[in-house]
């Protein structure tokens, strides 16, 4: 560099603001300490109208009034959420660019052959929001009436249940695979596009068993018309307080699977920011309101910590990553 006495103070802040500018954006405490300053847009990566929709919503309009700026929700849909996804791992760190994440986030990265990004580099994870239970349920002609015979019916029938999932590919299926994988036993997997006509087949007995969210499972159980098998998240459910987990069988304690929603950042969005927006969002879904309603919709309030919503999905993405490997899931087949 030449010698920088010789260089006027306007010339050489110049230079070092075309260096800042070339080595990436530059936060300082003072715009942490002052965000947000404007509204903040929320990318969800599914189409208008669903359960993310809904439950996203009730999280931006207490955060607007929270924090003084509107959080307004805009739909990215395609791709298997990675449209979406790209959108926000590409978007300026500043904090103004969100992402509504939900566990097919840690799903697509195991069938991608050339994603563009890295979940776990160029995302930064805020706060896990929800979990949602998912019930496996069977039609009431189906001879297990607990998990336990389901297992033992599985084995001595390999191949022979009919498992319904919202999709080939997605996390109920990978779940059931798992599960599946864990207890050495065969199912016959069949896709569906989304939970209506699952639930279809499985009233009309064309499905023996399924995998889907516990609240819409849960008026079909109370009327007979399905069975509670067991519920495949991490503990049991207040609805149905006597259906066990299927991490209580022998062996499957490592088990657990349930739907998810928390929110998302750029990667290198500052640790301030990202603390600063974690400590709002967790308020917020921890409020005795919020706490009850997602109840009543069979969900868990959760509220996290950028690291520990950064390890659950450094985790689920190696565990879907194994899951394909060991079973040669492969889309389309």
């Amino acid at each position: 560099m030449p010698h920088l006495h010789r260089v006027g103070l306007p010339a050489l802040i110049s230079m070092l603001s075309l260096c800042a500018t070339a080595s990436g954006p530059v936060f300082s405490q003072g715009a942490a300490d002052n965000y947000p300053s404007r509204a903040v847009t929320v990318i969800i990566p599914f189409p208008a109208g669903g359960p993310i929709d809904q439950e996203g919503r009730r999280y931006t309009q207490k955060m607007s009034g929270l924090m003084g700026q509107q959080f307004i929700i805009d739909f990215k849909p395609g791709g298997g959420t990675g449209i979406g996804t790209e959108y926000v791992a590409r978007a300026r760190p500043d904090g103004y660019t969100l992402l509504a994440a939900t566990a097919a986030l840690t799903v697509f990265p195991a069938f991608a052959k050339d994603m563009s990004f890295d979940i776990i580099k160029d995302l930064a994870p805020i706060s896990l929001m929800s979990k949602r239970a998912i019930l496996l349920q069977a039609h009431p002609s189906f001879p297990a009436k607990n998990f336990a015979e389901y297992i033992a019916y599985a084995r001595a029938n390999p191949g022979k249940i009919n498992y319904g999932t919202t999709g080939q590919g997605e996390s109920s299926h990978l779940a059931g695979a798992w599960m599946h994988l864990l207890t050495n036993t065969k199912a016959t997997f069949i896709p569906y596009k989304g939970g209506g006509p699952l639930f279809v087949d499985l009233l009309a007995g064309r499905l023996d068993v399924a995998a889907g969210a516990l609240l819409a499972g849960l008026s079909f159980i109370k009327a007979g018309k399905t069975r509670a098998i067991a519920i495949m998240g991490d503990q049991r459910s207040k609805q149905l307080p006597d259906v066990p987990t299927v991490a209580e069988y022998p062996g499957l304690q490592d088990f657990s699977y349930s739907q998810w929603l928390g929110f998302i950042a750029p990667g290198p969005t500052p640790a301030a920011i990202l603390n600063k927006l974690s400590t709002q969002f967790a308020a917020v879904v921890k409020a005795p309101d919020m706490v009850t309603m997602l109840e009543a919709e069979g969900s868990v309030s959760v509220g996290s910590t950028p690291e520990q919503f950064r390890q659950l999905i450094a985790t689920e993405t190696a565990s879907w990553r194994k899951v394909v490997n060991d079973t040669g899931i492969k889309l389309g087949e």
